[in-house]
């Protein structure tokens, strides 16, 4: 072929062009024109292979060049855009996934939980939780506790005078071992748990100042009405005797010192506020995380007695148990729809903040105390490790059921805040 190659022609494409091409803007077939030929003569057609630039919608996606036959690669998603959904179902149910590791830790190797129950880390969480609760504790959230001071008083009455009535119809329950039937009326009788309450509601975005005070107050004046309660309902007539010197000392040091720690600590330091409120998901999961450590413990002290007894009348304690959070969740929902349809949802009990802080405080009750109370009767209600026995495992099943509604409330919420910005 005489003398060189002297030009490359690109001529575009004549007629319509096909939707794919105007899409991936794919190139023109080239035309090449070799001297000594006429430009009538049909020129010589070649195929050029192609890379399409695919955009990334959402994650990561690879194209990669094909091979000499033009053949495309499909794009490959990254393997961060399929762990997504993971990580939000953990992050929206992070605090019920710790309390169920805790459990399963607590039955697998229990000799870890009995070393840390051992050198009081049960009190060293909650130290935390309620560290942490006032390291978070805004003013408005303390003014709005004392504008609700009505939901407040029902809320302190309901625990202690109101709950205690359903003892009665417990203990006409007849089950073998009995003293599961007496720890679970005992149980009605009891204050509002101590620290999940107020982490439930924090984290359901709820008034948890308002949750801060019905807890501190019912287990203040819980000291000196459980043994009224317990004489009155369950032991008819027995003498009773609560170290009430032993629980208030425990009530001050764990509760009350640390919540006006933190709450000193944010309002007196600008950086420890602005921390507090830049890394508030960070402090939650930490609240959570020592939350899951009471169950691990609770379960690790317990699983020897839960190994001895028949699984079936177990499983009825358990199933009593989540009864009695049922019956006092359904009461006190009624008490706040009661109100809300006389005030026209003016109510300060219809305000979303108020009616969570209620629900979750109000219908949950507490371990540590019932343990204490236990610890002094000496055995005249029945074998003081069947006693709590049952308690526990409504103790945790109260959490962990009510740790499921607030995800299932926060996602409705979530939902709904997608669609107004739609």
């Amino acid at each position: 072929m005489p003398g060189a190659l002297q030009s490359l022609i690109v001529r575009p494409p004549t007629g319509r062009t096909s939707t794919l091409q105007h899409r991936t803007r794919l190139p023109s077939v080239a035309h090449f024109e070799i001297p000594g030929r006429k430009s009538s003569a049909a020129p010589l057609t070649l195929k050029l292979s192609s890379v399409t630039r695919t955009p990334s919608i959402g994650a990561a996606v690879k194209c990669r060049q094909g091979d000499g036959d033009g053949e495309q690669r499909l794009p490959q998603v990254s393997s961060s855009s399929r762990s997504k959904p993971l990580t939000k179902f953990v992050t929206d149910n992070f605090l019920p996934i710790a309390l169920v590791s805790g459990v399963v830790l607590g039955f697998v190797n229990p000799r870890l939980g009995i070393l840390a129950d051992r050198y009081y880390l049960s009190k060293v969480s909650t130290f935390g939780i309620f560290l942490i609760s006032g390291l978070t504790l805004h003013d408005v959230e303390i003014r709005d506790a004392v504008e609700a001071w009505q939901v407040g008083l029902f809320g302190v009455v309901s625990i202690l005078f109101l709950s205690p009535i359903l003892s009665k119809i417990i203990l006409q329950l007849r089950l073998q071992p009995q003293e599961f039937v007496t720890g679970i009326a005992m149980f009605t009788c009891m204050p509002t748990t101590l620290s999940s309450g107020v982490a439930l509601t924090r984290l359901a975005g709820g008034n948890s100042a308002l949750a801060l005070a019905m807890t501190l107050i019912s287990n203040l004046l819980g000291i000196f009405i459980i043994p009224f309660s317990i004489t009155k309902f369950i032991a008819s007539g027995i003498g009773v005797s609560v170290p009430s010197g032993k629980l208030l000392r425990s009530l001050v040091l764990t509760l009350f010192l640390p919540l006006i720690l933190g709450k000193i600590s944010r309002d007196f330091s600008k950086g420890v506020a602005d921390f507090a409120d830049r890394n508030r998901q960070i402090l939650a999961i930490i609240s959570a995380i020592l939350l899951g450590l009471v169950p691990w413990m609770q379960v690790s002290k317990s699983r020897s007695l839960l190994l001895m007894v028949k699984p079936e009348s177990f499983l009825v304690a358990v199933v009593l148990g989540v009864l009695l959070h049922g019956m006092l969740f359904v009461f006190n929902a009624s008490v706040i729809q009661a109100f809300s349809l006389v005030s026209n949802g003016k109510s300060i009990f219809a305000k979303k903040e108020n009616a969570s802080a209620l629900l979750l405080v109000t219908s949950q009750k507490t371990l540590p105390v019932l343990v204490a109370v236990v610890e002094q009767l000496g055995g005249s209600l029945g074998e003081a490790g069947l006693l709590v026995l049952p308690c526990v495992a409504a103790h945790l099943n109260q959490i962990i059921i009510d740790s499921f509604l607030v995800g299932l409330w926060n996602q409705k919420q979530d939902a709904l805040g997608s669609i107004k910005v739609a």
